[in-house]
């Protein structure tokens, strides 16, 4: 018999397993390591679940390996061509057979002959086929291979998936969202929590003797600057930007309708106005891409006549500029003919029949930091007086301290920085792009509120953030380091149902929030799935402000780097702001700012002075 992971073998104590020659069907003259008893020795520390899961499994195979077990059934690694032929004479034997004793009268033979000429079928096609090697060498048995590929994510969900598993986001996690958009739901968490404290990377607040309550208009923050116009009191946690196209129509509009709910605002994504944005009336950021779709002219260049027509829209608050983004950034799009259609070509002026490209980069003002702010200015002025900012996944450092160099020195700001983290959202991308390219969301704002901080402007520009905000404790970290609001995107398609079936560029979502498949959106409807984006709002807000409070804070933005503890190693544990320290403001300016800062400041200062 052999015990596996249970009782001292998990506290680290010796553990053994005796393996006798009826365990396996084997005799001790043919395998030596049925005859003895096999020590294994256990680290000293602690196992999680998975731990001891997966210590087990590979105790498990290393003593089957040495038992001459394997993985590969044996009747599949001695299955091709030629056993194919075999078994199918003999199947069509068996069907000529069936209508002798059954009678032709009878359905069985000849349902049993539609069997056979279907294996006889799939075989001969997947011999004649020269796409798959396996269903050329392993004929109908080959195609379980591809059938068990295409269920094993949901398989692998739903069975095998652990509470504290899954990518991007653990079931735990997705399960919190659900709830918190459902009605009288238990939002609690019974017998302690799942994650492992002692382990390296944990993060958790400290709490305070003497908590207190933040009362409810600390909750919003106004965004604009001194050259800005019609400010806009802006909710800590809105929707992040996700175009009509990447989106149905019916997410669209049921966002819309819950952001109007919570009166929090709903980014538009580089896709443009559409239709469904505009008709539930919630507040809008309209988002301006590289292609500028819904303000530009047929060959793509930015109309400014257009912009302005739309930015002077009620429903539109603020504009943001987006200059990448963390799912892919400096890479472009491209929207195929075929996907163009009649209303899609409107909406974003495109021509039907033709590819529509988003380029890397701007075209509507010259690549230098000073063109950038100009083109700010001009689409501040064009929106009648609107809050204008960019949004940026940070890429190269020397850049970003050049552009906010520019902002200290020229006096021209954007009233917000939309910081998008490189793990990546919504949007479909080159895997390279997705996996290695940006950087991630809380290092990116670090630096641009370090930089901001140091140039003496920090309280001139509002910083929002988005990268995997879900949790109420995801929004208290990135307000202690530095935010001003958050935003988030997939945590608001949870809330609308979004089952994480990674499906989203197969236009084939099951739950109708990422298709055009109308069969597949008519399961979304608008009105209660808009309650529910309304509830998680609502509820994950009102959390994150118990935090803050539990904290002895009755604002937000009084989190500093201080408050966020995080376990840096098995036996030390350091604040963000012993791992990230604070810049003080204007530091840079006379030279007394962190040396990594400093050195960041003084040569964009050098190449400005030199440049042309």
């Amino acid at each position: 018999m052999i015990r596996f992971g249970s009782g001292p073998a998990r506290r680290g104590i010796v553990a053994t397993s005796s393996i006798t020659s009826n365990s396996f069907g084997r005799t001790p003259s043919t395998y030596s390591l049925a005859c003895h008893r096999a020590a294994v020795v256990m680290p000293v520390r602690h196992l999680s679940l998975s731990e001891s899961r997966r210590e087990n499994m590979k105790l498990f195979l290393s003593v089957a390996g040495k038992l001459g077990r394997t993985n590969f059934p044996e009747f599949i690694e001695h299955w091709g061509q030629k056993p194919f032929y075999r078994t199918g004479y003999a199947l069509s034997a068996i069907a000529a057979s069936s209508f002798f004793f059954s009678g032709f009268t009878s359905v069985v033979p000849y349902l049993i002959s539609s069997a056979v000429a279907g294996y006889w079928y799939v075989g001969i096609t997947d011999m004649r086929q020269v796409r798959h090697a396996v269903r050329r060498n392993y004929p109908v048995l080959g195609n379980f291979r591809y059938l068990l590929e295409g269920v094993g994510p949901e398989f692998h969900q739903y069975i095998v998936e652990g509470p504290l598993e899954g990518v991007p986001y653990t079931k735990e996690e997705r399960s919190m969202a659900y709830r918190r958009s459902k009605p009288h739901m238990n939002h609690s968490m019974p017998f302690g929590t799942r994650l492992n404290v002692e382990s390296v990377g944990y993060e958790w607040c400290n709490h305070s003797f003497f908590p207190t309550v933040v009362p409810h208009e600390k909750e919003r923050t106004v965004i604009g600057g001194k050259d800005c116009l019609q400010k806009y009191s802006a909710s800590l946690l809105n929707i992040s930007g996700m175009s009509y196209g990447a989106l149905s129509s019916r997410a669209v509009q049921a966002l819309n309708k819950g952001a109007k709910m919570g009166h929090f605002y709903h980014n538009t994504g580089e896709g443009g106005l559409s239709p469904y944005h505009i008709q539930e009336g919630g507040d809008l950021v309209w988002n301006i891409g590289t292609g500028y779709f819904g303000c530009r002219t047929l060959e793509g260049k930015f109309d400014p006549v257009m912009f302005a027509e739309k930015a002077k829209l009620p429903q539109v608050k603020m504009i943001e500029l987006k200059m990448s983004q963390g799912a892919k950034p400096g890479h472009g799009g491209l929207l195929p003919a075929d996907k163009i259609t009649s209303e899609i070509s409107q909406m974003r002026n495109v021509p039907m029949g033709e590819d529509c490209a988003s380029p890397p980069a701007h075209r509507a003002y010259p690549p230098t930091p000073q063109g950038l702010l100009s083109f700010i200015v001009k689409l501040r002025e064009l929106s009648g007086g609107k809050p204008v900012g960019i949004k940026l996944c940070v890429g190269r450092v020397d850049e970003l301290t050049a552009l906010i160099h520019a902002m200290q020195s020229t006096g021209i700001k954007p009233d917000f920085i939309t910081i998008d983290g490189g793990e990546g959202g919504t949007g479909a991308a080159p895997v390279e792009f997705s996996n290695s390219v940006g950087m991630p969301m809380m290092e990116g704002l670090i630096l641009v509120n370090g930089l901001l901080r140091g140039a003496g402007i920090r309280e001139d520009i509002k910083i929002i953030v988005s990268g995997k905000i879900l949790s109420a404790f995801s929004m208290v970290r990135a307000w202690a380091l530095g935010a001003d609001v958050c935003n988030s995107a997939r945590a608001f398609l949870f809330s609308l149902g979004c089952i994480q079936a990674l499906k989203c560029n197969s236009n084939k979502c099951p739950t109708g929030i990422t298709t055009s498949d109308p069969n597949l959106m008519q399961g979304l409807d608008v009105i209660e799935k808009s309650k529910r984006v309304y509830r998680f709002h609502n509820t994950s807000l009102h959390v994150a402000m118990e935090l803050v409070g539990a904290m002895g804070l009755d604002d937000p933005h009084k989190l500093e780097p201080r408050h966020i503890m995080k376990r840096v190693s098995n036996t030390e544990v350091k604040t963000f702001e012993e791992m990230y320290p604070s810049v003080p403001m204007g530091s840079l300016l006379v030279g007394k700012g962190p040396k990594r800062f400093q050195l960041l400041w003084d040569e964009a200062v050098k190449n400005a002075a030199t440049a042309p």
